[in-house]
């Protein structure tokens, strides 16, 4: 009796083991889909890590002219305005010249009327010359006419350069753009009052603009010309920029004890705007090595092996990578081996993922994004 009990608790408990563990009895389906959003997505780029000096600076552009007022006028028109595209000798800012004309015209007048005073001692010197070789004028009269035909001369002389100053002022009341460029402030509106000195316009050219850097003093020995410096500026995303060490300043600045750096572009990618913040490194070689680069959240870690979800056809595949150097900067790591350029790969992924669970990309709507950022979340 004791053995035939025993064998209906085991066929009992076998029977149990058979059944699924929920109310449907599904056993071994797949995972259900992992909803996503595209900010828990991050592309693998192409990229160098910073094996070599930090560099930090500002884009500025090495051809650029502070357009001031050379005359005292009141401004009467601005062409131009910030952005606008602008060829060498066009007109940008017209200054009132009533009166620096006026003053021209005095000046020429002047110069005709010491022509006329100088034609009359010149012939009036010629006549007494004429007399003298008759003997019926002194040398006393002769050295008198002289004097007055020399006085004349020299009154002639100081006229034409008065009208010559006077013209020069009145181009003056026409500011005419430098070389091609583009204007990069307007700091002067119709009605104003340009004294001399005064800024109206900045005219920069955007063909020359280059990275003026800053490294640390303990890093001078390590940077020489030539190298090739990789960075990012500020408003361009994760674009990347290339570019190579053209100047090192002599001269450390006394406050920060940094040490000036000029970079010039040497790939295709270029920014169009100047001011703006860039960072990145110095190689310390010719070249800056560049490769598939991983951002930090993407990564995960089981002891001394790293790996990466990739988003490939749907679903998420547990990739392992094999890492290179860090960027300290970026936090992003270069990658040797596992993911290539363009990889889309999932931003902080948790641990209940399943290799080849697939996946569903959800749009977060721009009224759910403001009123989450509204309170907080």
């Amino acid at each position: 009796m004791k053995r035939l009990l025993l064998l209906l608790c085991i066929v009992s408990v076998l029977a149990a083991c058979k059944k699924s563990p929920d109310a449907t009895g599904d056993v071994g389906l797949p995972a259900a889909p992992l909803l996503i959003a595209p900010e828990d997505l991050v592309n693998v780029t192409d990229g160098a890590t910073g094996g070599g000096s930090a560099i930090s600076g500002t884009i500025a552009a090495e051809r650029k002219a502070d357009l001031r007022a050379e005359a005292s006028a009141v401004v009467l028109e601005v062409l131009k305005d910030n952005g606008d595209v602008v060829r060498r000798g066009d007109l940008l800012v017209r200054l009132d010249e009533t009166a620096i004309r006026d003053s021209l015209n005095a000046a020429e007048d002047s110069a005709r009327n010491a022509g006329f005073q100088w034609e009359q001692a010149k012939r009036n010197l010629e006549r007494l010359q004429t007399l003298r070789a008759s003997g019926m004028a002194s040398l006393q009269s002769i050295d008198d006419a002289e004097i007055r035909a020399n006085s004349a001369q020299n009154e002639v002389s100081g006229a034409n350069s008065r009208v010559a100053l006077a013209r020069q002022q009145l181009q003056r009341t026409q500011v005419r753009a430098p070389f091609d460029g583009v204007i990069g402030e307007r700091k002067a509106s119709p009605g104003d009052t340009a004294s001399i000195g005064k800024e109206l316009l900045k005219v920069i050219d955007p063909a020359s603009l280059r990275l003026v850097g800053r490294v640390s003093a303990d890093q001078a020995g390590r940077v020489k010309l030539g190298q090739a410096v990789r960075f990012r500026v500020n408003g361009y995303g994760d674009e990347s920029f290339e570019g190579k060490v053209t100047r090192i300043d002599p001269t450390a600045n006394e406050a920060t004890r940094q040490l000036e750096v000029l970079v010039a572009f040497t790939g295709p990618a270029r920014p169009r705007v100047a001011g703006l913040f860039a960072e990145g490194h110095i190689s310390s070689g010719a070249n800056a090595p560049s490769g598939p680069v991983v951002d930090e959240s993407a990564l995960q870690r089981l002891g001394d092996a790293s790996f990466v979800w990739r988003v490939d056809a749907g679903a998420v595949r547990k990739v392992a990578v094999t890492l290179g150097a860090r960027d300290a900067r970026s936090g992003r790591y270069a990658v040797q081996a596992g993911v290539q350029t363009g990889d889309r790969l999932l931003r902080n992924p948790g641990s209940g993922l399943k290799d080849g669970q697939t996946i569903s990309l959800v749009a977060v709507p721009a009224q759910a994004k403001a009123s989450a950022a509204a309170s907080g979340l």
